[in-house]
């Protein structure tokens, strides 16, 4: 097991992804890595993805994943985008041309990020 820290681009860890309109059946997080998270993924063989310049990545569990608060206590609120979170992830077999799966274990919120809108609170709109 390795542990990591990233920041939330998306995540569907209280119900199973969809795809499509298609259930995928797993539970899913994608982090923005930064570049030395990044580099020993990609050393170990796992494909990253970019965007905007940032590199990516997605870790899922065909089971509900355990998420804790900073103090180490169950959570089970949304976890929005930008949040901060540290996750314990397990390498699968290595795909010849996917490379190596990540399997998501577990997931701490390190720091929720902020729901306000820029221009002001949604309740306003």
């Amino acid at each position: 097991m390795a542990i990591l820290e990233g920041i939330v681009a998306f995540e569907s860890l209280r119900e199973t992804d969809k795809f499509n309109g298609q259930d995928t059946g797993k539970y899913s997080v994608t982090l923005t890595l930064d570049d030395d998270d990044a580099d020993k993924l990609e050393k170990l063989g796992v494909k990253l993805k970019s965007y905007e310049g940032k590199r990516q990545r997605k870790f899922a569990s065909k089971y509900q994943p355990m998420v804790f608060d900073n103090s180490g206590h169950p959570y089970s609120g949304s976890i929005p985008y930008g949040s901060k979170v540290r996750i314990v992830w397990t390498e699968g077999q290595e795909h010849p041309v996917h490379g190596v799966t990540p399997y998501l274990n577990k997931l701490k919120v390190i720091e929720l990020a902020d729901t306000n809108m820029e221009d002001g609170d949604p309740s306003d709109f």
